[in-house]
């Protein structure tokens, strides 16, 4: 599981799943080792990790501010209650967004200063493909079609004071009409725009680090026609 935080990606994986050591900037074993912010810094493997740690770490990247941290990457031994624990801790809400690809490139959104990919939340009764459609539709005003699931992503943020954790179902989509393609104003979209390669790579160095993250996935499955 790989959950950002603060645009900081967390990832829960299980011993035989973390690969070479090397991979990391730091390791420390933590064998209820006391965990505190100026451990996080570069790419971080924390190993033999427990609830304590897990709560801590949650509570510092929610907290404090880690500028110099890249990546952290827990060891859990027992995976899936460490995973089902993180979860507990948050309001679970489900969403759904489209990579939309046409001989024109790759359409991303602008919304408070960065691009984006069009999503939104999955509404009651909607399946997370009807609900990545719609927002897609209604983000960007083109009509799509849905082809094949891309990959999920979980990001934090708070709203008032509730901690939500967002799951977000992504999709590859083809544009069947842009005719009339104009941003949602009211969801804070100011720009709809198609981009080739060269512009999605400048692009990537203004956005979250969880598009980066669908955008490499994207890459591997199917590169865009006209790039």
């Amino acid at each position: 599981m790989r959950i950002y935080i603060k645009d900081k990606p967390l990832r829960i994986k299980r011993p035989e799943k973390v690969g070479n050591q090397t991979e990391f900037d730091h390791v420390i074993e933590d064998d209820d080792l006391l965990i505190n912010e100026r451990m996080f810094q570069g790419r971080l493997l924390i190993r033999n990790s427990n609830y304590s740690t897990i709560k801590s770490i949650l509570f510092i990247l929610h907290n404090k501010k880690l500028k110099s941290l890249d990546s952290i990457t827990v060891e859990a031994k027992n995976y899936e209650e460490i995973v089902d624990y993180i979860k507990s801790k948050f309001k679970i809400l489900k969403a759904g967004g489209g990579v939309v690809t046409s001989e024109k490139g790759v359409l991303m959104i602008h919304r408070l200063g960065l691009w984006d990919l069009p999503k939104g939340k999955i509404e009651k009764g909607e399946s997370s493909v009807e609900g990545a459609k719609r927002e897609v539709q209604e983000e960007c005003n083109v009509r799509v079609k849905v082809k094949e699931k891309i990959c999920t992503t979980w990001h934090t943020y708070t709203k008032g004071d509730k901690s939500i954790l967002k799951k977000t179902s992504w999709y590859l989509m083809d544009s069947i009409d842009d005719s009339n393609m104009k941003p949602q104003l009211e969801e804070d979209i100011d720009e709809v725009r198609w981009m080739n390669e060269k512009e999605l790579n400048v692009a990537m160095y203004n956005t979250y680090k969880s598009i980066n993250h669908v955008y490499d996935k994207f890459k591997k499955l199917k590169k865009p026609q006209s790039v």
